[in-house]
């Protein structure tokens, strides 16, 4: 029988300088590119392509292109981008560790937020930050902004430490905090048949005669075109979206009216009988329930709930 010589493994084992590497390459990927990484990297963008070239030679892949027609991953370079970023989360997560023997908070700590947040008054994110700031200076705080999938899946795979999204379904390996609300109305702009639209003149037979710009997600966005049989005839994945739909004029669509109310102060949009064609958001704290999350996420997790608590009453 012949016996066939083991193969060396490529890559061998994992040193300082190909974590460097790594977090060079990560940085360029979430900014688009090499020159922009320049400023988030602070090196000069020969650097930063030799970087990446001594990346591609140590794992003998060709991770992007590279020139006039702009910077884009390979299937090889999206597969080790995903696999960068769970390593790199692990490697934070077991120096959050080190320092939580040490009694010392310190290293960062990567929280992700759906969009348009920021504008809700019921939203005490900002003041959570604050106290945070307060007991663990030396963390340094990444704040994201994602899709509902995206911060769950990022959650799930240690990507972000903890997420905050509106609820839509529960997952068995998260844990869930309530922390605020958010009214979502039915918008129209100027110009539309519907803008200037008498209060109770209409039904949701009514409504779906004409054009809707939905999420393209699992959502409550979602669950209720469903629910009231609203075609979606333009899909959209942020808010920013579904408001630019709608000040086409051609559409009709649900904006958190926090968001909105710009808009409508402008006179470019109108929320479609309030009362009747609206719906409400829960948002809520979101952490992996294995393994147990490291003191900053905890100690943020505390801040979110507390600082909620506080606007409510119930402390």
């Amino acid at each position: 029988m012949t016996q066939h010589p083991k193969r060396k493994a490529v890559l061998g084992q994992i040193s300082d300088a190909d974590l460097r590497l790594l977090r060079v390459f990560q940085a360029v990927v979430d900014c688009g590119g090499m020159t922009a990484a320049e400023l988030e990297l602070n090196i000069s963008t020969s650097t930063i392509s030799r970087h990446v070239k001594d990346l591609e030679t140590r794992l003998g892949l060709t991770l992007c292109r590279r020139g006039r027609s702009g910077f884009a991953l390979t299937p090889e370079g999206e597969r080790i981008h995903a696999e960068t970023r769970q390593l790199l989360a692990a490697t934070e997560s077991f120096r959050a560790s080190v320092d939580a023997l040490h009694n010392r908070l310190g290293g960062s700590l990567h929280v992700a937020v759906f969009d348009k947040t920021a504008s809700n008054p019921q939203a005490r994110i900002a003041q959570a930050v604050a106290l945070f700031r307060r007991q663990a200076p030396d963390v340094v705080i990444h704040l994201h902004v994602g899709t509902i999938q995206a911060i769950e899946h990022g959650v799930m795979a240690g990507q972000y430490q903890l997420g905050i999204i509106p609820e839509h379904r529960r997952s068995e390996t998260l844990s869930y905090d309530e922390l605020f609300g958010e009214s979502m109305f039915l918008y129209c702009a100027t110009g539309h048949p519907l803008f200037g639209t008498r209060r109770g003149a209409l039904t949701w037979a009514d409504v779906r005669r004409h054009a809707f710009a939905g999420l393209g997600y699992h959502s409550p966005n979602m669950e209720l075109s469903h629910r009231e049989r609203l075609q979606r005839s333009a899909t959209a994945f942020d808010q920013e979206s579904v408001a630019t739909f709608i000040l086409s004029g051609d559409f009709v669509g649900f904006l958190p009216d926090h968001y909105a109310a710009g808009f409508v102060r402008g006179g470019q949009m109108q929320a479609i009988d309030p009362e009747q064609f609206h719906y409400q958001c829960h948002f809520s704290a979101i952490v992996r329930q294995s393994p147990e999350p490291a003191p900053a996420t905890r100690l943020f997790h505390h801040c979110l709930t507390h600082a909620h608590a506080l606007h409510s009453g119930s402390v």
